[in-house]
């Protein structure tokens, strides 16, 4: 049985790459009013435009090879892209990704940097209808989306694509007609920018701290030298007096009495203020390149640019965080969305990759002789902070507010001692129950603050509640 390919007269992709790619499509393929599906050798049936892509690449692309992350990476835009397709989804959503993908596209040639892929032609494809209705002002004004316009131009008329588009069917763009010029971008220069400003945070934050200490160090100077000078005299006026009298008996060193050992510093009390709770923006999300079950997103969690862990990416500082939701959330909820993290365990390499925080989310509370991990076969649900509260915000249970660790010491079990009291409300309201806690019980029966008034509410310093959308009483981890 050989491949076959019908195409759906409603997919403009696939016709694209059809005129486009007609050598490297399977030689049955026809057009059809059914959905686009690609019938591999084994009787399989491949549907959905981008999985169907994907399997077509090697043959469009033949000479160009691709590494595990840059196949993640044309998987996620081919995700994006379809969300930019006609007809377009909430506006405000839209113009999130407009601006990332503009962004994105300030400093690269094609989506992967200068390597060309089927990601291009596909974004090209579902986004052209798109650019032909946009204003001057939308394609080159001061807020315009320049670098898309230069990649749509790009890619409909670079020979390394060749697409079958006729004149008549090309975005017309008029390179003389831009109202803003904008500064070409420097990946050096701003390069550059990025390491004097964390140098100027750093410097700036050890200028105060040092200040009072080099006050009081001016006045004490002199004398401190003369008392540091003080016993090398004397051992010099003891060496003069042994010479001229070498019969004097030498006088015995008084032993040192062993200092006291310093007390043990006092360890913070269990309560679940001790971990660093944040709102955290996914910015993007794709496959891990090495696991079928794991995510790989790049999360903006507040953090400072000198902060151990985070990298820059499209100008914020990030954490990258492997969650175990693929085949439990779908991919495209996790695009360009509001999270909670825990951005103070330990960081941990998954399958080859680095996790820095981990993304809390909702599952059904196992039933009485079922496995603990069965629960989280599924339904998952990620708990949503308000839709106002701005990456890096803090998040807390009601009253147990605190000041969190540093990082939580692995041996000492913190997370794994509270997190059973993590839950869900009838109200669907995400909460933190002391009560079942077994550490916790004696200082809930005897509290008179909100610790002993049964579920504290995860809320935001801002005062929003974080809730998840169907489960109550659920495990939350």
């Amino acid at each position: 049985m050989t491949t076959s390919l019908s195409i759906s007269p409603s997919d403009p992709l696939l016709t694209l790459l059809q005129r486009s790619f007609p050598s490297a499509l399977p030689t049955s393929t026809t057009n059809s009013s059914s959905p686009s599906a690609l019938t591999l050798p084994s009787g399989s049936v491949v549907q959905g435009t981008n999985t169907i892509v994907a399997h077509l690449s090697p043959k469009i692309f033949p000479e160009t090879s691709y590494t595990d992350i840059e196949n993640a990476e044309i998987a996620q835009w081919l995700t994006l892209s379809a969300r930019l397709a006609p007809p377009p989804e909430d506006a405000d959503k839209v113009s999130d990704l407009l601006k990332t993908l503009n962004a994105h596209l300030s400093t690269r040639t094609t989506l992967l940097g200068a390597k060309p892929s089927i990601a291009d032609v596909a974004l090209y494809s579902r986004i052209a209808r798109t650019v032909v209705q946009w204003t001057p002002e939308q394609r080159t004004g001061e807020n315009g989306y320049h670098h898309i316009v230069r990649f749509v131009d790009f890619v409909q008329n670079a020979p390394v694509f060749g697409l079958g588009l006729k004149e008549g069917e090309k975005v017309m763009v008029d390179v003389d007609n831009v109202i803003f010029v904008q500064k070409p971008v420097d990946p050096r220069e701003e390069k550059d920018k990025r390491k004097k400003a964390a140098a100027a945070t750093a410097a700036a934050a050890a200028a105060a701290e040092g200040e009072s200490g080099r006050a009081a160090e001016g006045t004490r100077s002199k004398k401190d030298k003369a008392k540091g000078k003080l016993p090398e005299a004397k051992e010099a006026v003891r060496d003069v007096a042994a010479s001229a009298n070498p019969m004097a008996p030498k006088k015995e060193k008084k032993e040192k009495a062993p200092k006291a050992p310093k007390a043990p510093a006092k360890e913070a009390s269990l309560t679940p203020s001790l971990i660093d709770l944040r709102v955290g923006h996914i910015i993007k999300a794709v496959n891990h390149p090495n696991a079928d079950s794991l995510y790989v997103s790049t999360i903006a969690c507040g953090d400072p640019p000198s902060k151990e862990g985070t990298s820059e990416y499209e100008g914020q500082i990030v954490r990258t965080v492997c969650s175990g939701l693929n085949g439990l959330v779908p991919l495209e909820e996790m695009q360009d969305r509001k999270v909670v993290v825990v951005c103070n365990l330990k960081p941990v390499t998954m399958r080859g990759v680095k996790s820095s925080a981990m993304v809390l989310a909702a599952s059904p509370r196992p039933v009485e002789g079922e496995a603990p991990d069965d629960g989280h076969k599924g339904p998952v649900e990620l708990v949503t902070p308000p839709v106002d509260a701005k990456a890096g915000e803090r998040v807390f249970f009601e009253g147990w507010n605190g000041e969190p660790e540093g990082q939580l010491n692995p041996k000492k079990k913190i997370w794994e001692t509270l997190q059973p009291g993590f839950t869900t409300t009838k109200k669907l309201e995400v909460g933190f129950d002391s009560a079942v806690v077994p550490q916790l019980r004696g200082e809930v029966e005897g509290s008179t603050t909100g610790a002993g008034r049964g579920v504290g509410r995860l809320v935001t310093e801002s005062g929003g509640v974080c809730v998840v959308n169907t489960l109550t009483g659920a495990v939350v981890r």
